[in-house]
């Protein structure tokens, strides 16, 4: 690919002799190649070595035996559900949330700092260059979550979005939230407004992004829903919620609306270029083709989906309609493991349960959801989620001549198929954040420490409840 224009005085990272899977238009693939960082943007990707006579290359590095990828992008999380890992295992979403909303309820800043740092340092290490978490829980008197949120992903050197969450149905109105778990209509919007205000940078190299996310349809009224999208459209942000989750969402939905899921969104504004929803599981021809004719976004939770046995999002046909499709951890309290190769392995895995699936999906398919297409689901796909000329410098360089890889050959096939594969560097805008397979923007033994004493102390806190 032809080499972006650089200032002279940019510093450079040269990348060689390394197989490179740039995701972008063509899924064009070199088996030898290189990749020129130049400042915060990718200067050239290409077959053989770099460019000779590059200025002020400041590391070079010999990649034999890697592939270079771009970063990984989560479209789907809960941070805060680090420190309730473990908890109702054999439990459907339903019965999960009401038996782990009375200890969500009581947390505070430091805990949701330290389940943040847990949650950004276990997808970091993993290959995940952009973030995104989805706080909908704002206890009253519990401080400055969303600050710390963001807080957090600063200091780890990630890029991301914050889908500023709300709820305003609680028990005593039919939802599934105590009472002192949620906020008013206007103190929703009101809080979602300010978080936009004094975080939301929509400039090409953002760092730090903003949506509204109100919760789900069992957790916030239909004015909230209606007013929520207003407010984003004026603010210009991205929307985000959950969607078509179970079964029994389905259900709710017609008993409490007259309608499913995707038509009572659509009613209240919730079906667009610039809204992206988590699981769809359970969606129709109809839902499907709804999504493709609007441009909704999915994020795809495969892990979570089976935790909680929520049932198979039908992913391979949301892709031949058109619906751009990304993939996401969803709470650790659903996904234990919380990083994102589990969801490109077990993507293809579960899309393909049952007879005659062997193509549902495919090693290459799965790796454009965890890339390119979470880049078109955060609305950033101009940016990030593919290496190409003039793209943001966030990339994984993956080690796959060790014993877990080295004897597959075809280097896609080994990091989506095989075991998680080790990260020898990731780069986000440009500057490293794992090196070795290590943090190096973080202390992760100081992090397990801290996410350990915050889960006990929330535990003894809901105890005495």
């Amino acid at each position: 690919m032809a080499a972006s224009a650089a200032p002279e005085h940019v510093e450079r990272i040269v990348i060689e002799n390394c197989s490179i899977a740039t995701v972008d238009a063509d899924d064009t693939e070199y088996a030898s190649g290189h990749v020129v960082v130049a400042g915060n943007r990718i200067e050239s990707v290409g077959a053989g070595r770099a460019p000779e006579g590059l200025a002020n290359v400041v590391r070079r590095i010999d990649a034999t035996g890697h592939l270079v990828t771009p970063g990984l992008i989560n479209t789907h999380h809960h941070f805060y559900q680090w420190i309730t890992r473990g908890l109702a295992t054999d439990h459907n979403l339903f019965d999960w949330l009401v038996a782990l909303y009375p200890t969500w309820a009581r947390i505070d800043e430091p805990m949701v700092r330290a389940a943040a740092q847990g949650s950004l340092a276990m997808m970091a290490r993993g290959g995940v260059t952009t973030a995104m978490d989805h706080h909908y829980v704002y206890p009253q008197g519990s401080g400055d979550l969303s600050g710390v949120i963001i807080g957090a992903a600063r200091d780890m050197g990630v890029r991301f979005t914050l889908a500023r969450g709300s709820m305003d149905r609680s028990v005593k109105d039919g939802g599934l939230p105590p009472d002192f778990a949620v906020e008013t209509l206007d103190g929703a919007l009101a809080g979602t407004e300010a978080t936009i205000d004094a975080h939301h940078d929509d400039s090409f190299d953002s760092m730090t992004q903003v949506a509204a996310a109100p919760c789900s349809p069992f957790s916030i009224s239909t004015e909230l829903l209606r007013q929520g999208a207003e407010l984003a459209r004026r603010k210009g942000v991205r929307m985000h919620t959950h969607g078509s989750e179970t079964v029994e969402e389905e259900q709710f939905c017609h008993e409490l609306f007259g309608m499913g899921p995707t038509d009572y969104f659509e009613s209240t504004g919730w079906l667009g270029e610039d809204v992206w929803m988590a699981h769809c599981v359970h969606m129709n021809d109809s839902d499907i083709a709804a999504f493709a004719r609007t441009g909704t976004g999915v994020a795809h939770c495969p892990s979570s989906n089976a935790r909680l046995a929520a049932g198979i999002a039908r992913v391979p046909d949301m892709l031949a309609a058109g619906v751009p499709v990304g993939l996401g951890v969803d709470g650790t309290a659903s996904n234990e493991s919380g990083e994102l190769h589990t969801e490109l392995r077990n993507a293809l895995l579960i899309n393909r349960l049952g007879a005659h699936r062997e193509k549902a999906l495919n090693a290459r398919q799965s790796l454009r959801l965890g890339t390119y297409g979470g880049a078109q689901v955060l609305g950033r796909a101009d940016q990030i989620g593919s290496l190409e000329p003039g793209k943001l410098a966030d990339l994984v360089l993956w080690k796959l001549d060790t014993l877990a890889h080295a004897s597959i050959a075809d280097p896609v096939t080994a990091l989506v198929f095989g075991a998680a594969a080790p990260v020898t560097l990731s780069l986000v805008n440009g500057k490293p954040v794992v090196e070795d397979n290590h943090l190096i923007t973080a202390d992760e033994d100081a992090i397990a420490r801290a996410t350990r004493d915050e889960a006990r102390r929330l535990a003894r806190i809901a105890a005495g409840a």
